[in-house]
């Protein structure tokens, strides 16, 4: 079973090979993932929707994401664990944004972090890569960003902005990120970029063309209800077989069939 590394990553893009990447916050979840094969867990920080039933990520702290990372890279054996750096990890300065990252790596044991923005962000994405410490950009509709979008909205569909998306992919590959993600643009748009780019893309409702997809695993296992993006794919429903498992459970005891001869000692 090969280790997948940032080099790995990168080599897959160039031999025409489909990246795998899910979200990942706990031990049990990344074990199951990364025997079953998947290439990049991302620690991501939408564990505050999802895990934290925040409203948005705005709220979640370093380390909040500190310890999910913990608990996935304990887990974790080939696939690559990239840290997400919270909102206000990375923006207020050069210096604090280096420190964070370090943290992800030294404290959390991650192998990459990811941060939101573009242009804006490429001397930060700069400094970061210059202290050795993998970059994985995030580019489109960025969650950190949502009071500016004015919502969760598609980006790119004005050519204003498809040329704004554009020039932020290059700013992010030229600042040395080793991949990015491109989240919520259209599927024509998410093909150009990638053809432009050296480095893989990783799409989240950015069309088939991308060199890799990544999905929140609670919205692939159906765990968050019926609310889902368009781009979500639900391959089970896994909240149903909770929902049953629990009520069978709360039944069983109430009768007092649970706990049985089996599961009683003598």
């Amino acid at each position: 079973m090969e280790k997948v590394t940032v080099t790995s990553v990168q080599r897959m893009k160039a031999e025409g090979r489909k990246i795998t990447m899910l979200t990942s916050y706990d031990y049990p979840f990344t074990q199951i993932m990364d025997a079953a094969g998947v290439d990049i867990l991302l620690v991501g920080d939408s564990a505050g929707n999802v895990v934290s039933g925040y409203e948005n990520t705005l709220p979640v702290t370093m380390e909040e994401m500190l310890l999910h990372t913990r608990a996935v890279t304990r887990g974790a054996k080939r696939a690559l664990v990239v840290g997400d750096m919270p909102f206000m990890s990375y923006q207020v300065s050069i210096e604090e944004a280096r420190r964070n990252a370090g943290r992800f790596v030294k404290e959390g044991r991650a192998e990459a972090v990811k941060l939101e923005g573009g242009l804006t962000m490429e001397k930060v994405i700069r400094s970061i890569v210059d202290i050795d410490i993998p970059v994985m950009g995030h580019i489109g509709l960025t969650p950190q960003s949502v009071h500016r979008m004015g919502g969760y909205k598609v980006q790119g569909r004005e050519e204003k902005q498809r040329r704004q998306l554009l020039a932020d992919a290059k700013a992010v590959e030229n600042a040395g990120a080793f991949a990015v993600v491109m989240e919520s643009i259209p599927s024509d748009l998410g093909k150009e970029i990638t053809a432009s780019l050296s480095i893989p893309t990783i799409g989240i409702g950015a069309g088939v063309d991308c060199d890799g997809q990544v999905l929140v695993v609670h919205d692939l296992l159906g765990l968050l209800g019926k609310f889902r993006p368009k781009f979500v794919k639900q391959y089970v429903d896994l909240k149903e077989v909770i929902d049953r498992a629990v009520k069978s459970y709360i039944e069983e005891v109430r009768t007092g069939q649970f706990p049985g001869k089996e599961h009683t000692y003598q």
